[in-house]
């Protein structure tokens, strides 16, 4: 053994995970803690991406809900928000939406990666009503510690997100 400690994965800040998005899209990012749960199954649905260890052992997931991930994904890339916007009100998202959020979600997993914590990587991005597999499914609504906020994207609008720790 080489002695060093192992921490546990933390939770990031919600000053954490805002400050990731402001930096990513360039434009200000208002949160609001505590709005309740990313629920997936339900209509408009979420995007999921799922973190894993080295030994490809489930530790983290960011759960995203539609509107956040189309306006997010139009940030992003400078797509007009009125674009994000019918992707809200078809309740699809493009496949050029959820390219770009699930990079977003990619760099996302430094909000995991500290000094003495396993390293987390992206392992795959789940798109809004895709059936999630049973392994990652019953984490989602699962009692863990979590950070659950709605965030609002200056100039295209706002969703929640739910960011967890297993």
């Amino acid at each position: 053994m080489s002695g060093q400690v192992v921490r546990p994965t933390p939770l990031p800040a919600a000053l954490e995970v805002r400050e990731l998005l402001e930096g990513l899209l360039g434009r200000d990012v208002e949160a609001v803690v505590g709005t309740g749960t990313v629920d997936p199954h339900q209509d408009p649905g979420a995007v999921v991406g799922v973190y894993v260890d080295d030994m490809l052992k489930l530790k983290a997931m960011i759960v995203m809900e539609m509107p956040l991930a189309a306006y997010a994904g139009a940030a992003i890339a400078l797509i007009p928000a009125r674009t994000a916007q019918d992707a809200v009100d078809n309740g699809l998202i493009t496949p050029m939406l959820f390219d770009n959020i699930a990079e977003i979600l990619n760099v996302a997993s430094s909000l995991f990666n500290t000094d003495g914590a396993p390293h987390l990587r992206l392992y795959e991005t789940y798109a809004p009503r895709e059936t999630l597999p049973a392994d990652v499914d019953k984490w989602v609504l699962a009692y863990v510690q979590r950070l659950d906020m709605e965030l609002d994207v200056s100039g295209y609008g706002p969703g929640r997100v739910s960011v967890l720790v297993i």
